[in-house]
């Protein structure tokens, strides 16, 4: 089940309004209380439930973004949005070192790998390579349009077996499309650079990368490196997504893009639809990829949301895997599925099982204020020997 189905299927709508006014009012100079002032209380309840479990930033969008949304609609609503479109590209390939015909926007980052996996779909004798477990998206649309998927299980680790992704396409005759969520999701690890390189340097035409960044500016690990410099260095075979979702409080305008060879671009851009990006989303997302205080803002509001957990997870003996990401997979006391339904009954909203994962729960990382009321209901539910 995906993340839509399941949110309209529980019934979680109730108080998404007044769980996002409350974020919304949250601003750089309140957000991170000072030593001798009292953290803020935040309290779940059925009205407004504590929703960790899509990996959202409940921060919502930057200040600037808000000013740029109320600058552009009254007087341009009535507008295609082509001239947005071209200016957030042109933000876009400037901030990232690029040309503008090697960037293409999406209707979120989804929508680029739709069309990544339509692009294989169309080859004869393809094949979908994907780590098991992973952001399944690539998988859903390969099963739907009939493309063979070839499922890889994580190492020991919990990062990307690319060694057994890499035998995989070896062993395949034909086209291979390798989607690598790095961070991954559901576990929030990293898989090095050197690790991923060396089969890109390598690796034929025929093996076409998907590299999907979304959690890229949370990643601290210097083993990490973006995939962009093989699109820099002219690999048409490379295609590195990104997404305005996550660090930029932006996932429900829907803006995402990739990095490819101007080649690769061209092909793809025949198969996403027109204005994919509306005015509101344009303009939203290119004052926030320039609002750099913003960013180091969500940053530091993510980063100590994380610290709260897992000192919560390390007084109660509660394994983890190492976050570079705004969402942690911590161990739990039983099945996934009773776990998040606990949790649930005191109004906190929790990831539901992955595969080969039950037992473990993914936590979104909310901001401190709701991490703390995160670890108040996980004391609690420790009491009750729930945990």
């Amino acid at each position: 089940m995906d993340r839509r189905t399941l949110l309209k299927s529980s019934g979680l709508l109730v108080g998404l309004a007044a769980l996002g006014s409350r974020a919304v009012a949250q601003t750089p100079a309140t957000a991170a209380p000072a030593a001798n002032d009292s953290p803020a209380v935040f309290i779940p309840s059925a009205d407004t439930p504590l929703r960790l479990n899509f990996n959202e930033n409940s921060l919502g969008m930057s200040p600037r973004a808000k000013q740029a949304l109320a600058a552009v609609l009254p007087g341009q609503s009535c507008r295609y949005p082509d001239d947005a479109r071209e200016a957030l590209v042109a933000t876009i390939a400037r901030l990232n070192g690029l040309s503008d015909k090697q960037v293409i926007l999406g209707n979120g980052s989804s929508e680029l790998i739709h069309t990544a996996v339509l692009n294989a779909a169309l080859t004869p004798n393809a094949q979908l390579v994907v780590a098991d477990p992973t952001f399944n998206n690539a998988e859903v649309h390969a099963k739907a349009m009939g493309l063979k998927t070839v499922k890889i299980g994580l190492t020991r680790d919990h990062v990307l077996d690319i060694a057994g992704m890499r035998a995989a396409a070896d062993a395949h005759p034909g086209p291979s499309t390798i989607y690598l969520c790095n961070p991954n999701n559901p576990t929030a690890t990293i898989t090095p650079a050197a690790v991923i390189d060396k089969w890109i340097a390598s690796a034929p035409d025929r093996v076409t990368f998907i590299v999907d960044e979304a959690y890229h500016e949370y990643v601290t690990d210097p083993r990490y490196q973006s995939a962009i410099k093989w699109v820099k260095q002219g690999k048409k075979n490379v295609i590195v997504l990104r997404t305005c979702s996550k660090v930029f409080g932006l996932a429900g305008v829907r803006v995402g893009y990739a990095f490819a060879h101007p080649d690769t671009i061209a092909q793809y851009d025949a198969h996403i639809s027109i204005d994919n990006i509306n005015l509101a989303g344009a303009a939203t997302a290119r004052a926030s990829l320039e609002d750099a205080a913003w960013i180091r803002h969500s940053l530091a509001s993510t980063a100590q949301g994380r610290a709260i957990a897992v000192d919560a997870f390390k007084r109660l003996h509660l394994d983890y895997m190492p976050s570079q990401a705004n969402f942690i997979m911590h161990r739990i006391k039983g099945s996934t599925t009773a776990y998040q339904a606990e949790m649930k009954k005191r109004h906190v909203l929790v990831g539901r099982l992955f595969d080969h994962t039950d037992g473990w729960n993914r936590l979104t990382i909310g901001t401190p204020e709701e991490m703390r009321a995160f670890v108040k209901v996980l004391d609690g539910m420790r009491r009750d020997g729930l945990v």
